[in-house]
């Protein structure tokens, strides 16, 4: 989908200028921008300052897992979100920073990275971006949101230590190596999210879900996860109105996954 069939899809918006370029504080080495951006937003930095850094050394992904950021080699970022939304309706805002991340990845590289739900992007088959969607409330409503993205730009297979070498990949990699300009990716992914952004608050999230199923690699596809009450698979048919994954199983029942994380059979 190419931009003018965006902005149709976003009713016409040609007129978009773009702000949060100028809300960028590139360092050179932290633990994790995702904590850089919180003390920022703790300190009222406005919606969409965003902390990059060549480095990170202690940064992290889903539950936890330490995410792979050598100096130099991708793009590691933290936008601060300040939404207006209840907090049921926060994992849309991480399919919508995927679905700026693929576009922005597709036109900068000509790499056709799809998207698996929920916060993962795959390059031939194997992991390419990840998101990682933080939520800080006050007094009981949801005071800002932190996008963490994690774009593997420039890394090699040597770059990759043993435990991810066949499970990571890069636009390097994937794009028969070519090497990325990371600033310019950097600024791709920004002005696709601000645009994106100002999409979802006026119109809500159902031109977000249309643009994530037509970039997605797991619908259609059949998948496993676990639950407290055991393995369930499925296949992947959509998503619900909150952005959960709708899967059909073998009796053809349709459930909603909320969360988690899922294994493409």
């Amino acid at each position: 989908m190419n931009r003018n069939e965006r902005l149709r899809l976003a009713g016409g918006r040609d007129s978009f200028v773009p702000g949060w370029l100028d809300r960028v504080q590139l360092l050179e080495t932290v633990v994790s921008t995702q904590e850089e951006a919180k003390k920022l937003a703790e300190s009222g930095a406005p919606q969409g300052t965003t902390v990059r850094a060549e480095e990170q050394t202690g940064g992290r992904g889903r539950m936890g897992r330490k995410w792979h950021s050598p100096r130099g080699k991708g793009i590691w970022m933290s936008v601060v979100l300040r939404p207006e939304l209840p907090l049921s309706l926060t994992p849309q805002l991480t399919l919508l920073a995927g679905v700026a991340v693929c576009l922005a990845i597709r036109e900068v590289t000509g790499v056709q990275a799809g998207i698996k739900w929920p916060n993962d992007l795959l390059a031939g088959g194997r992991k390419i971006c990840g998101i990682l969607l933080e939520s800080s409330l006050r007094e009981g409503r949801l005071h800002y949101a932190i996008a963490g993205i994690g774009i593997a730009a420039n890394l090699t297979e040597e770059d990759y230590p043993p435990d991810l070498q066949g499970i990571g990949t890069s636009l390097l990699i994937e794009g028969g190596g070519i090497p990325v300009d990371r600033s310019a990716l950097t600024a791709a992914v920004l002005t696709e999210l601000e645009y994106l952004y100002l999409v979802y608050r006026e119109q809500g999230f159902a031109p977000i879900r249309e643009l994530w199923e037509s970039m997605s690699v797991t619908l259609g596809r059949q998948v496993g996860f676990n639950t407290p009450q055991g393995r369930c698979e499925g296949t992947a048919v959509g998503l619900d109105d909150n952005g959960g994954l709708l899967l059909k199983d073998g009796t053809g029942s349709v459930i909603s996954v909320l969360s988690g994380e899922i294994e493409m059979i």
